[in-house]
């Protein structure tokens, strides 16, 4: 292996690395609030708000992430829909784990036991109190976990915004690949970096996890 090379280029594929980190960053950011959204239509208790939100779900999870970048990007100016690279990987990208992470916060929050949802019904709680004070600090640390598992899957995936020219780790090692012609070491220094990237998500899941844990009851 030329590790020469290897040194060299590590800046370059470094600075393409935040790029991937924001993208997924960004993407996670705006997903909650699409997930958050996702699961308010679904509690509606007129049915083709309920149906709209399932169906649209089923349409993104049904989809392949690849599909539906390139449909956006590709597609979206026939519509007067024109987004830039980067702009086009955080939209695609919020929507898909959006509708994937509102399964993981539903199921959270329907985990929580019923009968303390009617116990503080009981005591005066309103719907939304009941929501924010009884159900969403135990239902955090399964939430937590969920989502985190969803975090390295939107790690993973932000390497597909290269097909639309977003110039982040895995478009920059292709492209010195493409000027070197040295694969095995610039493919094995950017897996590494996807490496540290994943690992250090887990480590602020299982951080925040641990912090939650200590209000539940489950």
């Amino acid at each position: 292996m030329d590790f020469n090379l290897m040194v060299e280029i590590t800046p370059l594929l470094i600075k393409a690395a935040w790029v991937t980190i924001d993208i997924s960053a960004r993407s996670l950011f705006f997903g909650f609030f699409v997930a958050c959204g996702l699961v308010f239509l679904q509690s509606f208790r007129f049915a083709p708000i309920r149906w709209f939100a399932r169906g649209y779900i089923s349409v993104i999870r049904g989809t392949p992430y690849f599909v539906q970048l390139l449909l956006v990007f590709y597609g979206g100016p026939s519509i007067g829909l024109r987004l830039d690279p980067i702009t086009c990987g955080v939209f695609v990208g919020a929507f898909n784990i959006g509708a994937y992470m509102s399964e993981a916060i539903r199921g959270s929050i329907e985990s929580v036991n019923s009968g303390q949802t009617e116990a503080a019904r009981s005591l005066g709680f309103g719907r939304a109190q009941t929501l924010v004070s009884i159900v969403l600090p135990q239902a955090a640390a399964l939430m937590i976990r969920s989502v985190g598992i969803l975090a390295i899957v939107v790690v993973k995936n932000s390497s597909l915004v290269s097909i639309i020219s977003v110039v982040e780790l895995t478009y920059e090692a292709q492209r010195l690949v493409g000027s070197t012609y040295k694969p095995l070491e610039i493919f094995t220094l950017s897996g590494l970096m996807y490496i540290i990237i994943v690992y250090a998500v887990m480590g602020i899941i299982e951080l925040a996890y641990r912090r939650a844990m200590r209000y539940t009851t489950l």
